[in-house]
């Protein structure tokens, strides 16, 4: 599910990239998909992926959307913890529902 991590690569940078790669996107059709101009995009993208340059939070809400992932698992800093997100988010509402007060039982 994840890229190797880059040493220069922020913890969103490489989120970005393996969710992108995942879905066999180019940087350019991320870039677009958000509303960059096809000329820049590929280039703006590959800045956001190398963390050469952070996304304002508008722009990341941007590409959570597009990339189908919560916001926050373009932040999440432990493995485990993105992959549950992730799980979460392509759940139904009621399924999620039961899986949560399943595992707050547990934790009580």
């Amino acid at each position: 599910m994840l890229s190797t991590p880059s040493s220069t690569a922020t913890v969103l940078g490489r989120r970005m990239r393996a969710r992108r790669e995942d879905l066999g996107w180019s940087q350019e059709k991320v870039g677009v998909l958000i509303g960059i101009d096809e000329s820049a995009s590929r280039a703006r993208i590959s800045r956001y992926e190398l963390g050469t340059h952070e996304p304002p939070i508008k722009t990341a809400r941007l590409i959570a959307e597009v990339l189908q992932v919560p916001l926050a698992y373009l932040y999440c800093e432990d493995d485990d913890s993105a992959r549950l997100l992730l799980s979460l988010e392509t759940m139904s509402k009621t399924k999620r529902a039961k899986a949560l007060a399943h595992w707050l039982a547990e934790i009580a």
